[in-house]
């Protein structure tokens, strides 16, 4: 099933304020909402979601951006960073670009660099 369809805003909101839902189900409400939501709700999770990196993963910092202004990381210090292999992390990405008909690896010619 196409994930924008499996979920519409509403449900979406009111699984994020539940609070006894599970984490998996949580996690892919905010999921949805980051891709396809309103651009002002958007906005608060990537925000949100850009401090609890830099609170849980200190070390974890990026090494450019998108055109869009999105953060972009080295796959060998994602890896690390979620004690996993980069095989495993670029398994994970494929899946989300897969799931999301969308791309999220780029070479890093493709990223605007850190002054």
């Amino acid at each position: 099933m196409d994930f924008e369809k499996e979920w519409n805003l509403e449900t979406a909101l009111q699984i994020v304020q539940h609070p006894t839902v599970d984490s998996r189900t949580w996690a892919e409400a905010v999921e949805w909402l980051l891709r396809y939501g309103p651009p002002e709700i958007r906005e608060i999770l990537l925000q949100a979601s850009g401090h609890a990196t830099r609170e849980c993963f200190p070390e974890l910092k990026p090494e450019g951006f998108t055109d869009q202004g999105e953060p972009c990381y080295k796959i060998d210090n994602l890896a690390r960073a979620l004690n996993i292999s980069e095989e495993e992390a670029a398994r994970l990405i494929a899946e989300k670009e897969q799931k999301h008909a969308t791309r999220l690896l780029f070479a890093n010619e493709e990223t605007r660099k850190i002054q």
